[in-house]
């Protein structure tokens, strides 16, 4: 739901003086990414060495962006903030259980060896430190997507992202380059700055990183970012590393996997050091896909730091909460309510599109569901147990997939959302393009607890998304979507 009768086109071609004014404005206060090699689209460069910075020189470009914030309606916006608690709790919960996280995932594992791993890291780490060392820290730095479903009428969730939620600091940005920019250019249809709720996602996110390090018991401790090789997206994190520094005072250091292996030590205690300094919390934006482990190393890199006592965002038991078959068993008659209370209950699963398992042959439901999926695949959505983009199945490739049986357990099919399609002037590259768009709106939310004290529980910003309307996938990172703002109307 996305641009304005017409669209924010302007004088002079797609984007005109608005378009230049946007670039100017992204340069000056970081909204950046590092420039894709020459002929891609996709931000991030070919894998690096050097702290996930890459070996060459730090080119850089204006993010993706929308020239105009895309018009969302304020009551979905306000509903999807107040689920964010609600999720909150419900990641809690379910990460809390290890058995039904074993038994859940374990149909996917069977299938998939990324999924089977995570899970073994999970049981080893529960076999050498136990359920009780597992449960005594917790930190959440979640996204819950959503979709507006024209055909309903109802916002729906598309997922909920528990590592490496990203792009919160960009978003702020954002918000604030489109802020800045109505009334400015009234070719883009804003002539009020507060239509455009202002987005404390930078704030919020690096004020839960920092609640984590002053709660741990390492005086002056690290945040550790874990990062990948050839990072394109680094604005983002070092917005983030500035605002811990500055507001809060709190040092942070950027490491692959790969230099994690290599120069963390873990005592006997279970202290992490990096060079003779205590990590006090592990914040991931790696890790979530099997090319963050080319080799042996970097999964013992990952058990190193799950071993130790650090605040880790997120443990291995929230990156096993949030994936997609968890996603899709909470789905279920009586799934969410074995969580939460009936009041929460309810309003997460008023938010639930249709999910479908595909490892149960005795599930009616999932076989009436599966037949439709083969007679009318463009109405459905075939996920695999992956993160970061890219990696759903659609149409021809969805009905293709569904005539092989063997391994589509590590599979979930779900319902395709249509959101409505607007107009919208597409910043990518330095270049500016009017494309049909629709937007997805994601939420993130905040949670930290030391033990059974619940130190931060709160909604923290957000970020929508603008892709063109004829692509399946909605990643900027992946090169697929802009960064956007919601239009409150």
């Amino acid at each position: 739901m996305a641009g304005g009768a017409g669209g924010p086109g302007g004088p002079g071609g797609a984007g005109g003086a608005a378009g230049r004014q946007a670039a100017a404005w992204a340069a000056q206060r970081g909204l950046l990414v590092r420039a894709p090699p020459a002929g891609t689209s996709a931000p991030a460069p070919p894998p690096g060495g050097g702290g996930g910075g890459g070996g060459g020189p730090l080119l850089l470009v204006p993010a993706p962006l929308a020239l105009a914030p895309a018009p969302f309606p304020r009551a979905a916006f306000e509903g999807a903030l107040a689920l964010a608690r609600p999720l909150n709790a419900l990641v809690e919960a379910v990460s809390g259980d290890p058995d039904y996280l074993a038994r859940t995932l374990a149909p996917a594992a069977a299938h998939d060896e990324f999924a089977h791993r995570l899970l073994r890291l999970h049981e080893e780490v529960r076999q050498r430190r136990g359920d009780a060392w597992l449960g005594a820290r917790a930190l959440g730095i979640h996204r819950s997507d959503y979709l507006l479903d024209e055909p309903s009428g109802r916002l729906l969730q598309v997922e909920l992202n528990t590592i490496a939620s990203s792009f919160g600091a960009l978003a702020s940005r954002a918000a604030g380059l489109h802020r800045a920019l109505a009334g400015r250019f009234p070719e883009l249809g804003v002539s009020d700055p507060d239509t455009v709720p202002e987005n404390p996602a930078l704030e919020a996110i690096a004020r839960a990183l920092a609640v984590a390090q002053e709660a741990h018991p390492a005086t002056d401790g690290l945040v550790l970012f874990v990062v990948q090789p050839g990072e394109g997206n680094v604005f983002d994190q070092e917005l983030l590393r500035e605002q811990l520094w500055v507001q809060h005072g709190v040092r942070s250091e950027r490491r692959t996997l790969a230099e994690v292996a290599d120069e963390a030590e873990l005592d006997a205690e279970g202290r992490v050091s990096l060079g003779g300094e205590s990590v006090a919390v592990v914040y991931y934006r790696a890790g979530y896909s099997p090319e963050d482990y080319p080799s042996e190393s970097e999964w013992g890199a990952r058990l190193t730091l799950e071993l130790s006592d650090a605040f880790k965002c997120p443990s291995i038991q929230y990156h096993l909460a949030g994936a997609k078959k968890v996603q899709q068993d909470l789905a279920r008659p009586g799934g969410v309510e074995g969580f939460l209370a009936a009041g929460d209950a309810a309003a997460v699963r008023e938010c639930f599109a249709g999910l479908w398992s595909l490892d149960d042959p005795g599930d009616a439901d999932a076989a009436a569901a599966l037949a439709r999926a083969r007679a009318a695949p463009d109405d459905f959505v075939l996920k695999p147990q992956r993160e970061g983009g890219g990696n759903n199945l659609y149409g021809e490739a969805l009905a293709a997939r569904l005539e092989q049986p063997e391994g589509l357990g590590a599979f979930i099919l779900m319902q395709r959302i249509r959101p409505p399609a607007g107009r919208s002037v597409l910043l990518r590259g330095g270049e500016a393009s009017e494309e049909e768009v629709v937007s997805e709106l994601g939420v993130y939310s905040t949670y930290v607890r030391s033990g059974g004290a619940v130190l931060l529980d709160c909604p923290a910003g957000h970020l929508l998304r603008t892709k063109v309307a004829s692509s399946d996938e909605g990643g900027v990172a992946a090169g697929f979507a802009v960064i956007d703002s919601p239009r409150l109307v």
